[in-house]
């Protein structure tokens, strides 16, 4: 059936352009709306509108409370403002022990950015909490040194950069700290060596002599990328700083020394004076262990230098020389900074 003259009208209607005549506007749609109307009040559902503004502390809070959201942006958002905050106040709007459980866990966080900003809000932290609270962070550290993603592991290694800068005596000597980072950094260079327990209770490396161990496998430059290349040159670089902290008299060992010294003679015959006045720090005896579980040799804290020294001496040491003398073979900035770390374990003995 043939459509009537009017249906073909109205269709070729709709595809015409209309034709405006000067000084009139263009005609409104059909389906426009009236925006001329003025509402007497507005209501707004689940929003504050108080007048006073958030305190700082409420606002840490909730930027704190969103570090483990699931989206990458708010938790790099989150961490700018937590680090712009503590930037701009002398002291925290909350106390160090509850920051750091919120913040300890994006050590191992998939987003480069949002590492990069933890690490700038690390160094805002006061040095004195971050002393107190060092077994904490070394914990966390130790989880992202052994992590599989090579990223998550170089940005560990600058966390414990900044925390041996920051704390190096604390780290070495807090319990764990000095063991099981070395162990944790064997592994990463691929030095750990293999042992067993004998009936006499001693540990025996593989070639029969004890701490005599073996690398598992030989950092090698050749056919790696430049970010494998940088991992193993920045492994090396934190490893000389952390032997160099654990091995080595600090200058304020040589001062207190040599102060020592002078008072025996300044005192005489009174000796070792020293050794009754208050100490100079908190939980003297910690090192003890007289109330906690007990531990094995790794978890023991090693708060005296020749300790250290011992324990590096029969565990680490010709592992140590065995790994960095293939490494400086290699050459190049690797082959300097193996070097270095070299040098360090023989002056520390």
């Amino acid at each position: 059936m043939a459509k009537s003259a009017k249906a073909r009208k109205e269709k070729k209607k709709d595809f015409a352009k209309p034709k405006l005549k000067v000084g009139k506007g263009r005609a409104k749609p059909t389906n426009a709306t009236d925006t001329s109307f003025k509402a007497r009040s507005i209501s707004v559902l689940q929003q504050s509108l108080t007048a006073a503004a958030p305190s700082t502390s409420t606002q840490f809070t909730h930027h704190l409370n969103l570090l483990n959201h699931n989206s990458d942006t708010q938790r790099l958002q989150s961490l700018a403002y937590l680090t712009t905050s503590l930037h701009n106040t002398p002291t925290p709007p909350l106390p160090v022990s509850v920051i750091l459980p919120k913040i300890v866990p994006l050590i191992r966080d998939t987003s480069n950015k949002v590492r990069s900003q933890l690490l700038l809000l690390l160094h805002e932290l006061p040095p004195e909490d971050v002393k107190s609270n060092t077994e904490q962070l070394l914990l966390w550290t130790r989880l992202g040194l052994t992590h599989l993603s090579s990223s998550i592991r170089l940005s560990s290694l600058e966390v414990l950069e900044w925390l041996l800068n920051t704390a190096g005596n604390e780290v070495v000597a807090c319990p764990g700290g000095w063991s099981k980072t070395l162990r944790c950094l064997a592994g990463l260079l691929g030095w750990d060596n293999t042992e067993t327990v004998s009936s006499t209770g001693m540990r025996v490396s593989n070639s029969g002599r004890p701490g005599a161990g073996n690398w598992t496998s030989t950092p090698s430059t050749a056919g790696k990328s430049s970010g494998d290349v940088k991992l193993l040159t920045k492994t090396l670089s934190v490893l000389s700083l952390f032997l160099e902290v654990g091995l080595l008299p600090t200058l304020t060992e040589k001062s207190l020394l040599k102060t020592q010294e002078q008072s025996a003679c300044r005192n005489f015959p009174l000796w070792h004076l020293e050794q009754h006045l208050l100490t100079q720090v908190s939980n003297p005896f910690g090192h003890l262990n007289l109330f906690g579980a007990p531990r094995d040799e790794e978890g023991m804290g090693y708060e005296d230098r020749g300790d250290r020294v011992r324990y590096f001496g029969e565990r680490w040491r010709g592992t140590f020389l065995g790994g960095v003398d293939r490494v400086k073979r290699e050459g190049g900035g690797v082959g300097r900074v193996a070097m270095g770390v070299e040098k360090v374990i023989i002056m520390g003995g």
